[in-house]
């Protein structure tokens, strides 16, 4: 029998589902699974007031295909970023949003129930969970938990431990990855600056962004930006800014049929003689052998 308590049987009340998106897959009905919510959505190409409820679970949207610039906007202004990118809900807070995208729209969305989270936390040693700061964390990206989020979506098993499991394991490396202790002050100012320098760049992964360009854009000296985020990536900006291309490359070459050419383009290389050449320096293989196997 399924576990009421667990989740709201109605995560989406007060939304008007059927106006915006065609829902495709639920775990809950195609696997009966009752610790994990997983769906699969076409979205409509344009949305010009789509108010979001808040959900009560930890919501993750890992968009599958498309292209379009997203407004979002919770109590503030509105935010702009590109649809393509893993997303994080803030569990309590209701938006709006706003878009117009192509014909290709889909996404893939798992929500873990908050008394796993809740569970997870209690044993990690009992911290609270700061969701604004865990969301800000996975938008500067974490290709595991793409692969994460995308396994479970693929996963077709009837049996509720898999759905259990996968649960725990989604929610441990979130928090442990995602919701670290806090820092000084000063610390927390620049981990700021390199969240909003990692938002930058996914957003602009088509343009030819240069490291001073960033550097102002947080309001850092090019040399400072570049010792502050190599101290809290491991990475200078230039080669982190590649890393991002590539994966957005084996992105669109894994789940779409562009022309590499095209995805070229779009991920900020001047010919596609350019990305062959990163991608086979950062992956081992050409684009095409990428796309074939």
């Amino acid at each position: 029998m399924f576990d009421s308590e667990r989740f709201d049987l109605q995560p989406y009340a007060g939304f008007d589902m059927a106006r915006y998106v065609r829902r495709t897959y639920c775990s809950w009905e195609d696997s009966g699974w009752q610790s994990l919510l997983v769906q699969r959505f076409e979205h409509v190409p344009v949305a010009e007031d789509l108010r979001m409820p808040a959900v009560a679970d930890l919501h993750l949207v890992l968009p599958l295909s498309g292209r379009a610039v997203m407004e979002t906007r919770g109590d503030g202004r509105w935010n702009r970023h590109r649809w393509g990118r893993l997303e994080l809900a803030v569990p309590g807070r209701p938006v709006s949003r706003r878009y117009r995208g192509d014909e290709a729209m889909r996404s893939l969305q798992v929500h873990v129930p908050g008394v796993t989270v809740e569970s997870v936390a209690a044993r990690l040693g009992g911290r609270a969970v700061d969701h604004e700061a865990m969301a800000a964390s996975v938008a500067g990206g974490d290709p595991l938990l793409d692969e994460l989020v995308r396994a479970v979506g693929n996963a077709r098993e009837e049996d509720d431990l898999y759905a259990e499991s996968a649960a725990a394991f989604l929610t441990v490396h979130l928090l442990t990855r995602h919701a670290r202790k806090p820092g000084p002050p000063s610390a927390g100012r620049e981990d700021e600056r390199v969240r909003a320098a990692v938002a930058m760049m996914r957003d602009r992964l088509a343009d030819p962004l240069s490291v001073a360009e960033i550097a102002a854009e947080v309001h850092l000296s090019v040399y400072h930006f570049i010792r502050v985020f190599k101290e809290k990536t491991g990475e200078t900006p230039h080669r982190f800014l590649g890393g991002l291309r590539i994966e957005e490359a084996r992105r669109l070459l894994r789940g779409t049929d562009l022309p590499i050419a095209r995805i070229a383009g779009r991920c900020g290389f001047a010919t596609p003689g350019a990305l062959s050449a990163a991608f086979l320096k950062h992956t081992g293989s050409r684009p095409s052998e990428y796309r074939n196997s």
